[in-house]
């Protein structure tokens, strides 16, 4: 099964207005988004579709407060869809749309949608460096920031799900549906990737009570940490607060910032994440702030030799 990763995640919102202004902000393109919501598409056509929690055409909500409603995720070709169809009707209702995308739902009730993906082929540059002891990446006089250089996200990296039962969500998605488990976190849950993708993961389970249900946050791929940073301040000076970051992961080695969001759970920018192959030994450690991260930063106001300390009070 070809699965390649998730085109889009939808939500029913409780705030429509404000759902639409903080993704525009988050720098997703609204795609035929009108007063009943839309997508909000990265530069790939993956994104995030949102509709108010009312709207009857969503898929049912789960039994907790999480507003995640579906993950619809694209395949390479129809005999993908066929064989999902083929291998998930064993053992619960798999419904073939006039598209010829599939609905169905995992092990733990979480909506599922199959399609041929709608992402577009990117052919942009990543970010350039240059470095003693190797050749220069940037030409002379080619310089590597402005103030307004472009930052928006890329391709809609990976979800994060809280669920009650680790090996019940790992076995569905591995033995159902193909995913490999490339790093684990001892007491959280491991890291999937899918068959036809090479990150390091679109998708890792943290384990919670089932109160807790729901999508914990989603990330979408910048072009390097460069603008991963620029992104984020943009975003801070917008009014947005900042979760956790700026930083750089340990299991993956993604640089990541992470965002509150009106849509019930977190929004990451990430960049410069590892690429594994079945010839990879999956790791574990134990989860916690040493596992969690290499490097992790704070956000500060600018400040320039000469003035008050960074974080001094202000008289």
């Amino acid at each position: 099964m070809n699965i390649i990763g998730p085109d889009y995640l939808v939500f029913g919102v409780d705030d429509l207005p404000g759902s639409i202004e903080y993704l525009t902000k988050f720098g997703l393109k609204p795609v035929g988004v009108d007063a009943s919501g839309g997508l909000f598409e990265a530069l790939d056509g993956t994104g995030v579709i949102i509709r108010a929690k009312s709207d009857p055409a969503l898929p049912a909500p789960l039994k907790t407060a999480n507003m995640l409603r579906q993950q619809v995720y694209g395949v390479q070709a129809d005999s993908d869809l066929d064989a999902i169809e083929v291998e998930l009707s064993k053992d619960r209702r798999v419904v073939r749309l006039a598209d010829g995308s599939l609905e169905t739902a995992d092990d733990h009730g979480f909506s599922l949608k199959f399609q041929i993906t709608r992402r577009r082929a990117l052919s942009m540059p990543a970010e350039k460096i240059n470095a003693p002891g190797a050749p220069a990446q940037r030409a002379p006089n080619e310089i590597g920031v402005w103030e307004e250089m472009p930052a928006a996200p890329r391709s809609l990296s990976h979800v994060v799900l809280f669920v009650p039962d680790i090996a019940k969500a790992a076995d569905f998605y591995c033995q159902r549906l193909g995913f490999v488990v490339t790093d684990t976190l001892i007491g959280a849950g491991p890291f999937l990737r899918p068959k036809a993708n090479d990150d390091h993961h679109t998708l890792f389970f943290i384990r919670t009570p089932d109160y807790m249900q729901g999508c914990e946050h989603l990330a979408f791929h910048m072009g390097g940490p460069t603008e991963l940073m620029v992104a984020g301040t943009r975003l801070v000076k917008s009014g947005v607060q900042s979760f956790w970051g700026p930083g750089r992961h340990k299991f993956g080695s993604n640089w990541f910032w992470y965002f509150n969001s009106p849509l019930g759970c977190h929004f990451e920018y990430d960049a410069d994440m590892d690429k594994h192959d079945d010839s990879w030994t999956p790791r574990e450690a134990p989860m916690g702030p040493e596992a969690s991260q290499i490097v992790l930063f704070e956000m500060r106001e600018k400040w320039a030799p000469g003035g008050p300390p960074p974080g001094a009070k202000r008289e």
